[in-house]
């Protein structure tokens, strides 16, 4: 038999982190009892320790084999699978240790953390609410237990518990960040303060950065958010997300060379695709519709191009005015990639842009199948329903019904809403932070505000939001349809904000013809508005209804309507909308919002 002395010298080397000369030491052990099975599980994790990770599961797995019975064994075995990321192994692992040791606390708590891992956040729960009713001063389970919670959309619980984890260990910088992160997705003014917690702590990775830089935007601190966003993108240069929020920010500032970052990852590592593809697609989105081909192409000479490559390319030419090369890409994408929604969505944008309704009708019947409140495909079901002359228009574009203009009256404490408009238009301006439109959305010169309306403290804000509560209620009420309609859900339950912004067009500002896809009912209230809006021939600043994003023959729009200080507009999300440009001196406000069911 082993001498207990040379497992405890094996086990000490092990618990003072020399796994290596534990690794020899057990080895002597094994070579004289091969089939011992102490040895052969400590022998797993002395190589799990080295970094031999294969080595160390075969280790650990035939220690099992000799003791099947060992919990620790499992969970140990857990914890090597989770290192590797095999997630669905390490959670078998774990449930195996739990048969054997029930009140194994650090195995259920690893449990718990693998299935937020493999996004089952109820049976997350689950788990942390057994550890927490036998020893509720389990700091680790709390934070585990948040992390489901904020997965599972219930934040004010989560929120609770991220707090009671940092109360009970003040020191645990994973909490600290990760109510940071949390209070950011709120737009909460705490935020920074929590991740500076982390960071002296010593959370200062890629995702404290980011995260840092996200809260320093909801604050209006541009130049601290492009510091952060700079770091995270140092730290991890080939990471999308932290590429696409710098430049997107740098653009939003007005940096002429705002993709600087991106490119120079994309040189030094010109084999990576998506990188590629979307630093053409951020050249593309701002106008540099050369550049964007050249990147394109070059993936497509060097056969690296995939489909949503191809797809791309072709909306690129597309606006370049090359809608037969675009069609011829666009089809290209389809075929490689036949179920793609984004893909066919791109087709089917070239298709009726060159008056082929009838070839892109089972595209979006198609997807209207998968989801038939899907508002981008409505919107596209109801141009090529107008196209071919079909009733399926109609029903949803009745502009006398779903286009409702409501005048509003001023709140408590305002005797106009000229005064009241004027003193909310004040308040906007200080949250217009940035000098030019976000890179991803459908304005042109003009700014939209860096954060969202919904969760701004400013008392004007939140009066204006309770403003427009009513008539939300009323344009419901009014809905009398039947219930297969996509708006019928509108008129069933109550509506809820999901977004709200504000919008600022300078000279020459304008949308383009876009719809919002988050939205059920969408909007425009006017804060104010330029003197030329009176202008009944020229309509300057007037939102336009019924003209899809590239124009198709004959498809002009069908409604205008003429903006003015303290009109409010709802219409639904699906319908084409766009704006003629304002052309004078003078800026247009407004807000716009998005409002969903109550019950989804």
């Amino acid at each position: 038999m082993a001498s207990a002395i040379a497992l405890e010298n094996a086990t000490s080397l092990l618990r003072d982190g020399k796994p290596a000369a534990a690794a020899a030491a057990l080895g002597a052990i094994l070579a004289r009892e091969p089939r011992h099975p102490t040895a052969a599980h400590l022998m797993g994790l002395a190589l799990k320790d080295t970094g031999d990770w294969d080595q160390g599961e075969q280790w650990l797995r035939f220690s099992i084999q000799l003791e099947p019975n060992q919990g620790e064994f499992h969970a140990n075995l857990g914890n090597l699978l989770r290192k590797k990321q095999n997630y669905e192994g390490a959670e078998q692992a774990y449930l195996e240790a739990l048969k054997r040791l029930p009140n194994h606390r650090a195995a259920r708590r690893a449990l718990a953390l693998t299935l937020h891992d493999l996004q089952r956040p109820a049976e997350a729960e689950k788990h942390c609410e057994i550890l927490l009713q036998s020893d509720a001063g389990d700091a680790e389970a709390w934070e585990i237990h948040a992390m489901a919670l904020t997965a599972l959309g219930r934040l004010t619980a989560a929120e609770a518990a991220h707090r009671r984890a940092i109360a009970l260990d003040p020191g645990n910088a994973v909490a600290h960040h990760n109510l940071g992160a949390l209070l950011v997705e709120l737009e909460r003014p705490e935020a920074s303060k929590a991740l500076e917690a982390a960071r002296t702590l010593g959370a200062d990775g890629y995702e404290a950065a980011y995260n840092r830089g996200r809260a320093a935007i909801n604050e209006g601190d541009l130049e601290q958010a492009e510091r952060e966003f700079e770091k995270a993108a140092a730290l991890q240069p080939l990471n999308a997300e932290a590429q696409q929020t710098l430049a997107r920010l740098r653009f939003m500032r007005g940096d002429p060379a705002f993709a600087r970052t991106l490119g120079d990852a994309v040189r030094a590592n010109r084999d990576n695709v998506p990188l590629q593809r979307l630093l053409a697609e951020l050249l593309w989105q701002a106008g540099e519709l050369a550049a964007a081909e050249t990147l394109l192409r070059d993936l497509v000479k060097r056969n690296a191009g995939t489909a949503a490559v191809s797809s791309t390319l072709a909306l690129v030419l597309l606006d370049q005015g090359r809608a037969d090369e675009a069609e011829a890409h666009a089809l290209e994408a389809a075929a490689a990639k036949p179920d793609g929604a984004a893909v066919a969505f791109n087709l089917v944008t070239i298709l009726i842009a060159r008056g082929r309704a009838e070839d892109a009708e089972p595209f979006i019947a198609a997807q209207l199948e998968r989801n038939p409140l899907a508002q981008d495909w409505l919107a596209y079901d109801a141009t090529v329903a107008r196209m071919l002359g079909k009733g399926r228009y109609g029903e949803l574009y009745d502009y006398e019904r779903f286009v409702r203009v409501f005048d509003l009256a001023p709140p408590p404490g305002f005797a106009s809403m000229t005064d009241f408009n004027r003193a909310l238009s004040g308040v906007l301006a200080e949250r217009h932070h940035f000098s030019r439109q976000p890179l991803d959305q459908t304005l042109r010169n003009g700014t939209q505000t860096s954060r969202s309306l919904l969760t701004d403290p400013d008392p004007l804000i939140q009066s204006a939001l309770r403003l427009f509560r009513e008539p939300i209620e009323e344009y419901r009420r009014a809905l009398q349809l039947p219930p297969e309609h996509p708006l019928a859900r509108a008129a069933q339950h109550t509506l809820q904000f999901t977004g709200a912004w504000s919008v600022r067009l300078r000279r020459e500002g304008f949308h383009v013809n876009h719809f919002h896809p988050q939205g059920l009912v969408s909007s425009a209230y006017y804060v104010d508005v330029p003197e030329e809006v009176q202008d009944q021939a020229l309509r300057s600043g007037w939102i336009k209804f019924g003209e899809p994003r590239y124009p198709v023959p004959g498809l002009i729009p069908e409604l205008t309507v003429q903006p003015q200080t303290g009109r409010l507009v709802l219409f639904p999300s699906y319908m084409w909308h766009g704006t003629n440009p304002i052309h004078g001196p003078d800026t247009r406000t407004c807000i716009a919002f998005d409002v969903r069911p109550e019950a989804t």
